[in-house]
């Protein structure tokens, strides 16, 4: 690998409140972000200044993911290829499984799986010249072990996960590490559908007493991405405050 101090991170999704956190971490870290979003750039706002306020290089790139045309001219945009890679960018689906249509069967998978998979593919080669890359995917404990009225988002997170794990076994020798982060129920995002008393309940049942922070998922994938994680590969990590173990 050639002399390169602090590699650029490419973070899908960083407009959602774990995208933002990851991003804030990376940033903290004086890493140079490349922070995708489709729709929400204002909330990259307090992120961008953050990058200001350290002197951190970073720039923003709009791509709807679902369109692999799109994903190919965002990479269009970049020019210094990043060998760390945040696979955050998911959508998420609550209802019946009798319910679910062909039209929305092909959507989440296009967002949550194959946009991974096409993302990964461009971020590739730079890694693989480099003999040296990072690649988290941001995943869910019902990856894991599936769950009740999310049978379409458990199955396209578990695709996510065993994607992790075969990408890592090839990549391996190459000095690029695979790994996914498969929080359990964590504050804001996803969670704001629930009322305060369902919230309440679901804290109730997991043994922390308490959802996760964005924050503390963001630092389980700074590991992840940093030079000390060389040996940690294949790896599904839960933070999940011991809700599924």
């Amino acid at each position: 690998m050639m002399e390169q101090q602090t590699p650029w991170a490419l973070v899908t999704g960083a407009s959602g409140s774990i995208g933002q956190a990851i991003s804030r971490a990376l940033a903290s870290a004086g890493v140079p972000l490349y922070l995708h979003y489709n729709q929400s750039a204002d909330k990259l706002a307090p992120i961008l200044q953050l990058c200001q306020d350290l002197g951190v290089p970073v720039q923003t790139l709009q791509a709807d993911l679902r369109d692999p045309d799109q994903i190919n001219r965002m990479f269009q945009h970049i020019q210094v290829p990043p060998l760390l890679l945040v696979n955050n960018a998911s959508a998420d689906h609550v209802g019946l499984f009798t319910d679910v249509s062909v039209p929305l069967f092909d959507e989440m998978v296009a967002l949550n799986i194959r946009s991974s998979f096409l993302i990964t593919q461009q971020a590739l080669p730079a890694m693989l010249r480099e003999r040296y890359g990072r690649i988290v995917n941001i995943t869910s404990v019902w990856g894991m072990t599936g769950g009740s009225c999310e049978v379409l988002y458990s199955l396209t997170k578990g695709a996510l996960n065993t994607f992790t794990k075969a990408l890592a076994k090839e990549m391996a020798p190459n000095g690029i590490t695979v790994n996914a982060v498969a929080p359990g129920a964590i504050q804001g995002g996803m969670m704001e559908r629930f009322s305060p008393d369902e919230v309440e309940a679901i804290a109730d049942e997991i043994p922390a007493n308490r959802l996760g922070r964005p924050e503390e998922v963001a630092a389980v994938v700074r590991f992840l991405l940093s030079r000390d994680a060389s040996y940690l590969t294949g790896q599904i990590v839960s933070p999940n405050g011991g809700w599924y173990t």
